[in-house]
């Protein structure tokens, strides 16, 4: 399946961290062996021998074996945190950035409806059987489609507050889950909407780009002190590779650039 630009960009992320984890671990397991190797060089229970000539070197020796052992925890332990970023790459639910974002929301909303008609349609039938002995109820809750045997039986089994089928929370929180969703959606639609923004002043542009979703200040030269705090407040973030502060593009940050300009635009006049 073809990524687009996001997805590429979130492979290349989880890929980097595989190969750092990697190279941490292999490093991790050199030193380890290194001081294996120092350690085996000690005969057994060989003590330092305190006062003598060699004590010294000896317990310069392995003051460098004990390092070594904690170097390659060190290095396991980075091996891991980069392991553990890895995996954690795209499980954070649907980004913003994402270029098919609404796409993929529209699609995990329709889930969550399809969801809630079916707890509503089970619940139901939970109803309107819920006098007749357990195997009837079970079959009728079966000939739906919807459910097999076991997850019926589990659905007509009373909970510790003796309620059966779904509980009043579990549609609320899920329907909940929908509201927000399209929310999310319609405030997409919105940014998506927007024609690209350019405006310029004394020493900046400001960008608007509906496409990377960023809000971005860009700078002739490096900005005073002041002026990256004021950003700063504003939540936008510099970024390398855009060679610009930037935050994503919201209402907020809408806002927030309006209130940068004008600062922008006051201290231009003071000069």
């Amino acid at each position: 399946m073809t990524m687009n630009t996001y997805e590429a960009k979130q492979a290349a992320r989880k890929a980097n961290y595989e190969t750092r984890a990697a190279q941490a671990q292999r490093q991790a397991d050199a030193a380890h062996e290194q001081a294996r190797n120092m350690a085996q060089a000690i005969p057994f229970g060989q003590p330092i021998l305190v006062g003598h000539h060699s004590e010294g070197a000896d317990r310069r020796y392995r003051a460098r074996i004990s390092g070594g052992y904690d170097k390659s925890f060190a290095l396991h332990k980075q091996a891991e945190h980069y392991a553990d970023k890895a995996a954690a790459v795209g499980k954070g639910g649907i980004s913003s950035d994402d270029p098919d974002a609404i796409e993929k929301l529209k699609a995990k909303m329709l889930k969550l409806q399809a969801a809630q008609d079916t707890m509503k349609k089970l619940n139901a039938l939970v109803r309107r059987y819920a006098k007749s002995d357990i195997e009837t109820r079970v079959v009728m809750l079966v000939a739906t489609g919807l459910i097999d045997e076991a997850r019926a039986r589990q659905l007509i089994t009373p909970d510790y507050a003796g309620r059966v089928g779904f509980a009043p929370y579990q549609l609320q929180n899920n329907n909940a889950n929908i509201r927000r969703i399209a929310e999310r959606i319609k405030a997409l639609e919105k940014v998506a909407e927007r024609p690209e923004t350019e405006r310029s002043g004394d020493g900046y542009t400001y960008r608007e780009d509906p496409q990377e979703n960023r809000a971005m200040f860009l700078f002739d030269a490096k900005p005073e002190k002041d002026t990256r705090d004021v950003l700063k407040r504003h939540s936008f973030r510099w970024s390398p590779a855009r060679r610009a502060w930037v935050r994503q593009l919201t209402g907020n940050s809408q806002w927030a650039a309006r209130d940068v300009i004008r600062f922008l635009d006051e201290a231009a006049t003071q000069q």
